[in-house]
């Protein structure tokens, strides 16, 4: 049976999720589960957790867990990267000094400074695994959650000979459920085409039998005052068509909300959110190892996991269209060739296959092209020891630049090479 990795595993409340899907999709039952991470005591309660559903199921499959990472990966077929590089103590550094600068931000992990530099930290992991992959496991699937999702895969095809790299996300089909529920059609019956970059891709159709939907969207909206009062219902009614990323998240990837109080107040951005979540985040683990200990064990409950879905498709030839972040090379005619983009993609016995999309509405592009600039720079930088490029990025970021001046700019980015230190590339850190 396959040989599943689990890279970052001491993310347990997420190991634990994608772990109920595939010790319950039929055909996956016998796999052999590989738990890694460099923090020996959540790898402990990771593992702790996996044999305990295992056993709690009746199933075959087998646990392992390695803070070796090249032991872990030594064969596998699929590879699910879930890293967070730094943990906690990082991703306050990421609010904690821009905030000090002036710069507001909702979740940081995917543009913006914080972003940036999550990517900066984040990618020479990404590289040392990619050619340990290359090496250990040439034909395995990475399944990448990581953020920033346009520039960790990216990193790996263009920093490392290993290419089979998928992101995957739920925000295209959490958006796709949410706009069938507001027009009242059940979402298997909405024809739908979404495409663009993670956290900023946009349903470009919206039909049911024939019939575009938007026009009653549009209604729906107006008729709403909180609705209408959100960034994801103001970017749909400036630009023509609904971004898949909430409004919390979506603020922070555009010049004109995060800047400015009243924008703040009157959309409901929650300045500094991830950094609640993250808190929340800590004491659900220390939850977990409360009831792991004690012998309750945890709910196996299915969640629909993207990762795993992917894997039973492969391995059981069940046909899946999930959205994929992969390669552009011209499946999206106006975006850059060598961008990371989300598409629809089939998945069955063949693997992961994309769908070419042709050219998005030229104004979707033109945001999607700002997001990509900042990406494109970050992980030159990242690959090449690139400083100039840090500063480079954050000056195109848009709503850093909306927010300081370019020598302002140039003293946030020196405060956060000094505060991340060795965690950064070469050429970047001190």
């Amino acid at each position: 049976m396959a040989r599943i990795v689990f890279i970052g595993a001491g993310s347990v409340e997420f190991t634990k999720n994608v772990l109920s899907d595939i010790l319950t999709l039929p055909g996956l039952g016998a796999s052999t589960l590989v738990l890694h991470d460099i923090d020996a005591e959540r790898l402990g309660t990771a593992e702790t957790m996996a044999n305990w559903m295992v056993a709690h199921l009746g199933l075959p499959a087998k646990v392992e867990a390695h803070t070796d990472r090249r032991a872990a990966v030594d064969g596998a077929d699929y590879v699910i990267n879930e890293i967070a590089v730094g943990g906690f103590e990082a991703t306050k550094i990421d609010f904690e000094v821009p905030a000090r600068h002036g710069v507001r931000q909702t979740i940081a992990d995917t543009l913006g400074i914080g972003g940036i530099f999550r990517a900066l930290r984040t990618i020479p992991v990404m590289v040392a695994l990619g050619n340990d992959l290359a090496e250990l496991a040439p034909d395995a699937l990475l399944l990448n959650y990581t953020n920033p999702m346009t520039m960790i895969p990216r990193s790996v095809w263009d920093g490392t000979p290993f290419k089979n790299v998928v992101g995957i996300c739920h925000s295209v089909r959490d958006t796709q459920e949410r706009l069938a529920n507001l027009v009242g059609v059940p979402v298997d019956e909405v024809g739908f085409v979404t495409a663009g970059v993670n956290h900023q891709a946009f349903v470009l159709k919206f039909e049911h039998e024939g019939r575009d939907l938007y026009p009653r969207l549009a209604e729906v909206v107006e008729a709403d005052p909180k609705l209408r009062a959100t960034v994801r219902a103001e970017v749909f009614t400036r630009f023509g068509h609904f971004p898949t990323e909430s409004s919390v998240h979506g603020s922070e990837y555009l010049p004109w909300f995060l800047r400015h109080d009243d924008q703040v107040e009157h959309f409901g951005v929650q300045i500094g959110a991830y950094l609640e979540w993250s808190r929340e985040n800590l004491d659900s683990y220390a939850e977990t190892r409360r009831r792991l200990a004690a012998g309750e064990g945890v709910e196996v409950e299915p969640m629909s996991e993207l990762a795993s879905e992917i894997i039973h498709s492969i391995e059981t030839g069940t046909r899946r269209i999930v959205h994929g972040n992969v390669c552009n090379d011209g499946l999206i005619s106006n975006l850059p060739p060598d961008a990371c983009v989300e598409v629809p993609c089939v998945v069955d016995r063949s693997g992961v296959n994309p769908t070419r999309i042709g050219a998005m509405p030229p104004q979707l592009a033109a945001l999607n092209r700002t997001f990509l600039n900042v990406g494109d720079l970050t992980v030159r930088a990242a690959l090449e020891g690139r400083r100039d490029h840090v500063h480079q990025a954050a000056a195109l970021d848009p709503n850093t630049a909306a927010t300081l001046t370019l020598p302002q700019i140039h003293d946030l980015v020196e405060d956060m090479i000094d505060a991340h230190g060795d965690s950064l590339p070469e050429g970047i850190r001190r």
